[in-house]
């Protein structure tokens, strides 16, 4: 039972390991309040509100402090070096695709908006940020899945010895129940040594109540010789 849920939690690593390194940034255009904005996007496969959540988390972090206007974030002059020496402007929004999560960003700077062809440099320092934030997500999710993984394997080691527990159990009544029939097998040993003395008794008691019987009637006869020998004296 232990080497099966290890087995099924190392399938899972596995598999979301996977899902992590297919999880690459592409460059899509969307339109924000009406506005077209390009900007990258990366897919994954995960809960919509918990990727949402800890997306806020990771660029309030990593970044600095984000507004949000109906479901769209933003942050402005926000000086970050690995994508641009000079304040940017970010706009950003997670959504629900039938795939997982998108996480899309646009980033304006200053002189340019962040593009794959156009500015190169600026485009890989950004991307490295969603590729980092997909694999922080996937690692977290992957620790909560061991958790899990390692409750359940707890509950069914408990479940195991429970049911151990149980046959011990179930041997000690059986155990008891062997003992309570030698038991009743002797106090019927007994009880019929006993009936057989009772008999025994019974027999004798009429031998003697024979006996009793006897002794009565020669006590008659020899009373009623008393009187005829009394009646006989002048």
């Amino acid at each position: 039972m232990k080497s099966g849920v290890l087995l099924s939690l190392l399938l899972f690593v596995l598999t979301t390991a996977g899902f992590a390194q297919r999880s690459p940034v592409d460059e899509t255009e969307m339109a924000i309040k009406g506005i077209p904005r390009k900007g990258q996007r990366v897919t994954i496969q995960l809960d919509s509100k918990r990727v949402e959540d800890s997306w806020v988390k990771y660029i309030n972090e990593k970044i600095g402090k984000v507004k949000v206007d109906k479901g769209v974030y933003s942050m402005d002059g926000v000086l970050v070096d690995a994508i641009s020496k000079t304040p940017i402007r970010i706009i950003t929004k997670v959504d629900a695709v039938p795939t997982g999560t998108t996480v899309w960003w646009s980033i304006d700077l200053g002189n340019a908006y962040l593009s794959k062809d156009a500015t190169p440099q600026q485009w890989k320092s950004a991307e490295n940020y969603l590729k980092d934030f997909a694999r922080s997500l996937y690692r977290e999710d992957i620790a909560l899945q061991v958790q899990e993984a390692e409750r359940a394997l707890v509950n069914s080691q408990n479940n195991h010895m429970a049911v151990i527990g149980k046959q011990d159990a179930i041997k000690k009544d059986i155990e008891k129940n062997k003992l309570k029939k030698t038991e009743i097998q002797q106090m019927l040993a007994e009880n019929a040594a006993e009936l057989v003395k009772l008999n025994n008794l019974v027999d004798a008691n009429l031998k003697e109540q024979e006996a009793a019987r006897a002794d009565i009637v020669n006590m008659r006869v020899q009373l009623e010789s008393v009187k005829e020998r009394m009646n006989k004296i002048e």
